[in-house]
Order: C-alpha cells, then sequence, then structure tokens
C-alpha cells in the first residue's frame, strides 16, 4: 500500500484531533477496535449478513489468506477463516458480501498502478458457525477493459449480485462494472461505467441496493444507483482516520463503519445518509455536494482537523508539482 508524502504528514498529526471511539459505545454500530494484533493493515470491512454485529476484515498484504471475524461489541476476533482453493493473495484491499451470504474478496490492489495484467477476486460462503477453519474458495481472474490499474474499492450489489470496482486515482476514478456472472474459465473483463470523482479507497452499497458509498482518506460522496447510472447524491460525514481505508454500511443501514489500517486500529460510525430509508435523520434529502473535487470534509472533522488537512493538502501539492516537473 503505497503511502504519498500528504498521507504521511496528516499520519503523524491525526492523533490530535480525531474524534476517539467510546468505549460505551462499543456496540458494532457506535464503534470498536479492532484489537487483534495480527491485523496490522485491516483494509477492508463488511458487515456480516449471518452473524449480527460481526464484521470480517482482513490484512491488506504479506499476511496469508486469511479472514478475521471481528465482534463489533468487544473488537475481538472470534473465527479466523483460511481460505483453500485460492495461491498466496498478492494485494488484498477489500471484501464485501453479496446475495446467497456470499464473501467476495478482493485481490485488487496494484501500488505501481498496471504492474499486474490481471487481478484476482475470491468467492467463498459465509460460514453459518463462527469458529476457526479454513472454507475451500472459487477464484477468478479479472482484466479491466482499458489496462490494468490500481483499485482498493470492491462492492457486491446486494440484490443482483453482481460486482464493481472502483480504481484508485488522485485526480478521480471510474466505476467498473464486471459481468452479469463471474467465470471461472478465462477472464473477467470489468468495463468503465461511470466516473467518480474521489480518491477511492473503499466503497459500499446500502443493504436495499439504493446506494453507493465510497469514501476516500479525507472525505467520501454517495451515488444513488439509479438502476447503475449512478447519480451524485451529496458528501459523507467521513471521520479523519490514521489511513482511512475502508467502509461498510451496517446490517439495517442506518449507519456507516469507517475502519483505518494500524495497530489497535479504530472503526467509527457515522450516521448513513437517508437513515437506511432514503432520507436523510432530518427525513429530508441530504444536499448535494458542489464542484467536482469528491469527498469535503466530513462533519466530525473539528476546527483543528481542519488546519491539519490545509496543511496536508498544501504539501500534497507541492509533492505533485515536483513530480511533473
Amino acid at each position: 500500500m503505497r503511502r504519498p508524502l500528504a498521507l504521511l504528514a496528516g499520519a503523524l498529526l491525526v492523533g490530535a484531533f480525531a474524534v476517539p471511539v467510546s468505549a460505551s459505545a462499543a456496540d458494532g454500530d457506535g464503534g470498536f477496535t479492532i484489537s487483534d494484533p495480527r491485523i496490522k493493515e485491516s483494509s477492508g470491512l463488511a458487515a456480516s449478513h449471518l452473524h449480527p454485529g460481526v464484521y470480517w476484515t482482513h490484512n491488506d498484504s504479506d499476511d496469508g489468506p486469511y479472514l478475521y471475524a471481528v465482534d463489533g461489541r468487544t473488537g475481538k476476533t472470534v473465527a479466523t477463516v483460511t481460505l483453500s482453493g485460492v495461491g498466496r493473495p498478492r494485494d488484498v484491499e477489500a471484501i464485501s458480501i453479496g446475495p446467497g451470504n456470499e464473501i467476495y474478496v478482493g485481490d485488487i490492489g496494484d501500488n505501481l498502478g498496471g504492474t499486474w495484467p490481471y487481478v484476482w477476486i475470491y468467492q467463498l460462503p459465509e460460514p453459518k458457525v463462527l469458529k476457526d477453519q479454513t472454507i475451500r474458495a472459487t477464484q477468478y481472474v479479472v482484466k479491466y477493459a482499458d489496462g490494468p490499474r490500481n483499485a482498493e474499492s470492491l462492492a457486491v450489489h446486494p440484490k443482483t449480485g453482481r460486482v464493481y470496482i472502483v480504481d484508485k486515482n488522485e485526480d478521480g476514478g471510474h466505476l467498473f462494472e464486471g459481468p452479469a456472472h463471474l467465470s471461472t474459465s478465462g477472464a473477467n473483463v470489468f468495463k468503465p461505467v461511470a466516473p467518480v470523482d474521489l480518491w477511492a479507497t473503499d466503497a459500499a452499497f446500502s443493504p436495499d441496493g439504493t446506494r453507493l458509498a465510497v469514501r476516500g482518506y479525507f472525505g467520501g460522496v454517495y451515488y444513488d444507483w439509479n438502476g447503475g447510472r449512478i447519480k451524485r447524491a451529496g458528501r459523507l460525514d467521513v471521520p479523519l482516520q490514521r489511513q482511512g481505508e475502508s467502509v461498510t454500511y451496517t446490517a439495517d443501514g442506518a449507519k456507516l463503519l469507517y475502519g483505518s489500517e494500524g495497530a489497535d486500529s479504530p472503526v467509527q460510525a457515522e450516521d448513513a445518509p437517508g437513515g437506511g430509508d432514503g432520507k436523510s435523520p432530518s427525513g429530508k434529502a441530504t444536499s448535494s455536494a458542489s464542484g467536482s473535487g469528491g469527498g469535503g470534509l466530513g462533519g466530525t472533522v473539528k476546527t483543528g482537523a481542519v488546519v491539519v488537512l490545509l496543511a496536508v493538502a498544501a504539501l500534497f501539492g507541492l509533492g505533485r508539482l515536483k513530480r511533473r516537473r
């Protein structure tokens, strides 16, 4: 996982301003801290369909074919699943659960932005019993219609089961649509279907499939799904985190949970736009964000953090200017 200059600068300062996860709110829907020392690079997050209050996560790279079920009340790992039937994972960046309680794991990272001619998706059934176990997974080869790229966001539509990927690009990326059904015979070609104006690190569908949430390091946007013809609807209240990597809706769609890399990483909760019913908590539609920068600053980012972000943005701009020269 490449860490740009701006991100590293922000990480040094974020601890002073980030909103802590309250121990009294550690119920899964209120946020929790991942306490398993093995999970140092939590890069994806998905709310369990079979086990209320449990969240699936995984490490970024250099770990192995492992998934971890974390109890949202305690932050402790309650089961470890080892994937069989796949090769050694390269750069696992995302996890999503689709229809039929099928887990999809995105081994889709490419830090050099085009090194790998193909990437992989793994599919396996969510276990009915939470215990340490090995489950055989199906491995799919994935290619992009317009050439290799880096990506960290994978989301499976909860109604159709179709898999989508958002590539990671500093100037904004695209939503890529996979085939109606993934196949093990040959490569599955993902085609760009819509621009996404964010430097995306993860994405998630609402449980009813009507919204797509996309997060970045310092902000997020959400889209009305609109039958796949996405329409930008507004900004997300993304908390300032050490290295914001993951997002998932709670099972009822009322909250969005945001995760970060690092040891003892916090998973923080914010109200989801619409609160699971298509409307904002106030009963009115959330106003659309203006401009094309994507993400904005969430309501949980306090004044001090705004100063930090401005400084980080300046460093980031200088870094990009030097690279272009």
